[in-house]
């Protein structure tokens, strides 16, 4: 009995694994897709037909056309991009840059028709409105007309792994899996995002909380010591806080287009269940964001000398008052692997691989935690939900295409029987009730000197390495990958030139 005991402990002692996540895939033949296999043949019978039409001659000039584009398409990098993707992602930024798309004056002074600090890029046309719920809380509400996407921002308090039982992360993972499978039987969402963000702290919140509770009979040594605290301490630490982005469609069943003031009704009735929920995921004390509070959290990720300013207001009881046509820089410029943006350079990486193999719930904690080459950091998670109809359709697909591409060789390599095994177990885990969810990761890191930008690129690389991911600099979109990690909402695959699912048959 005492061995069965000792048996049973040991067994619950071992540490938790997670994994078998997979990158979308279509079914196709020499490592293309659906579409890449179907240009493929296309070419052989146009190959065919310029022989009887144009002879030996024609047929060479057509099969070295059709060679040459399926060689692009073969062809790939570390990160799965092929040479085809690479040459498109450059056409595009020379046109965009010769266009001046790269440059962004607003203000009086600026170039903009309006006179505005209005945000640019994807972000432009966003309106902001508040309303409160059903708890008497204001909450921010983006609507996107482009899009007719409307975005709320819920602000989390997360209490950190440290000195946690690993019983009670793996608790929290749980519920954290739960919550996001349960997006998907929540009505109109389409995505959602999760933002870490660590930046230094100025100190000015420490002074003022010692202040206001400061006696005047304070003894001289206690006195001294909070001095030498309050001088000290703000040195080297950091203020990390985290937020959770919630994008609803903007029509109803029908397609009928909703306004502000009805989508703002109908989510002030879900946000306390949503909150609610978040609570059991060790986010903390999980609330809304005010309009006030996203406007000083936007303005500060464009101009981060800014947050010293908006502290010094707070510290002395006064509110900045920012207005949403105010939150923008006045000055952008996106390079072809980096940002300016008023007071500072960032540099945005997005995720090309997901841990491969077993991770164990820590994988991300040095990839989010403050890191002294990088004045800013955010790291945003990415997760596009899917409704239980279409998640079995597209496991069911998903495992029909890993199968065929085991099959299609006879001497299949170890990777493709291994994705047919994971496609099976993601089948099975979704019959039995698991949810299906799509999700990416961005990192935006900022400097305030563009001497400190090779540094930066440094700490991310090992960065990554320690989580285990594979990031690729957002070359040619830089600008658009810095409002992506923001904690806006914006769903970047509605704002593709290329449809992803047509770049995934390829």
């Amino acid at each position: 009995m005492r061995d069965q005991v000792a048996a049973a402990d040991s067994v619950r002692s071992a540490p938790r694994t997670y994994g078998n996540w997979r990158a979308p895939a279509s079914a196709g033949i020499a490592g293309l897709g659906t579409l890449g296999t179907g240009i493929m043949m296309g070419g052989l019978v146009m190959t065919m037909i310029a022989i009887l039409a144009a002879g030996v001659l024609g047929a060479v000039v057509t099969l070295a056309l059709v060679g040459t584009l399926l060689l692009m398409l073969m062809t790939k990098d570390k990160h799965g991009h092929s040479a085809l993707q690479r040459l498109s992602t450059r056409i595009g930024w020379q046109r965009a840059k010769m266009a001046k798309h790269n440059h962004y004056r607003s203000g009086p002074l600026g170039r903009t028709a309006w006179g505005k600090f209005q945000l640019p890029g994807l972000a432009a046309a966003s309106q902001l409105s508040e309303f409160q719920d059903s708890y008497g809380r204001p909450f921010a509400l983006l609507y996107y007309p482009s899009t007719r996407h409307f975005t709320v921002i819920i602000n989390a308090e997360p209490d950190g792994a440290s000195l946690v039982d690993e019983d009670q992360i793996d608790v929290w993972v749980a519920h954290w899996g739960h919550w996001l499978a349960s997006l998907g039987h929540e009505p109109g969402i389409i995505a959602a995002s999760v933002t870490v963000e660590t930046a230094p702290d100025t100190g000015i919140r420490l002074r003022r909380e010692v202040g206001q509770n400061m006696r005047e009979d304070t003894p001289a040594i206690a006195r001294a010591m909070l001095s030498e605290v309050l001088t000290t301490y703000p040195e080297g630490s950091a203020l990390v806080s985290a937020r959770v982005a919630l994008t609803f469609k903007g029509t109803d069943r029908n397609g009928k287009k909703r306004k502000e003031e009805d989508m703002g009704r109908e989510l002030a009735s879900r946000l306390p269940a949503l909150t609610q929920s978040l609570n059991s995921t060790g986010a903390g004390a999980a609330r809304p964001v005010n309009a006030q509070e996203l406007c000083e959290t936007i303005r500060i990720a464009y101009d981060p000398a800014a947050a010293v300013l908006i502290d010094e207001a707070r510290g002395q009881g006064m509110s900045p008052e920012l207005q949403w046509t105010d939150v923008g820089p006045a000055g952008a410029q996106a390079f072809w692997d980096k940002y300016r943006h008023d007071s500072a350079w960032s540099i945005s990486w997005a995720m090309t691989q997901a841990p491969r193999g077993e991770v164990f719930s820590s994988v991300l904690s040095q990839l989010v935690a403050p890191h002294p080459d990088i004045d800013r950091k955010r790291v945003t998670l990415l997760y596009r939900p899917l409704d239980a109809a279409t998640a079995a359709r597209m496991v069911e697909a998903d495992k029909r295409n890993a199968s065929f591409r085991a099959t299609a060789s006879s001497r299949p390599s170890a990777r493709s029987m291994a994705e047919a095994r994971a496609a099976d177990r993601t089948a099975q885990e979704e019959a039995r009730g698991a949810g299906l969810i799509n999700f990416g990761m961005v990192v935006t890191g900022t400097v305030m000197t563009a001497e400190q930008l090779p540094d930066m690129v440094a700490a991310m690389d090992n960065l990554g390495a320690t989580a285990r991911v594979l990031l690729r600099p957002a070359y040619g979109s830089q600008d658009s990958a810095f409002v992506a990690a923001l904690p806006l909402g914006v769903v970047m695959q509605s704002h593709l030139s290329v449809p992803a699912g047509l770049r995934e048959s390829l």
